[in-house]
């Protein structure tokens, strides 16, 4: 009768072994993934600002081959004028 009951007992101990071990590996694996997908869902946010500004680098480009845009750099940046222009500057 001892026999049956100790080798029920190691049963039972291996057995509840083998489940803490496997819903301990399972929680493990939960957050692994969970860390992943928000590793994803970071990086799909930068590309979308990346695109988003690659398209603000792309319409900056064709306007700078405009007429408008090279005046009003000259005015602005390099303080330049036509000759036949009064400029006034306020202080």
């Amino acid at each position: 009768m001892k026999n049956i009951f100790k080798s029920k007992k190691i049963c039972r101990i291996i057995i509840l072994v083998v489940v803490v071990y496997t819903v301990v590996y399972f929680i493990n694996q939960q957050k692994k993934l969970n860390k992943h997908e928000s590793e994803q869902a970071y990086y799909e946010s930068q590309i979308e600002e990346e695109k988003q500004e690659r398209e603000e680098l792309k319409k900056s480009q064709e306007n700078m081959e405009s007429p408008d845009y090279i005046e009003e750099q000259a005015r602005d940046k390099m303080d330049m004028f036509y000759p036949d222009e009064r400029v006034y500057i306020a202080q």
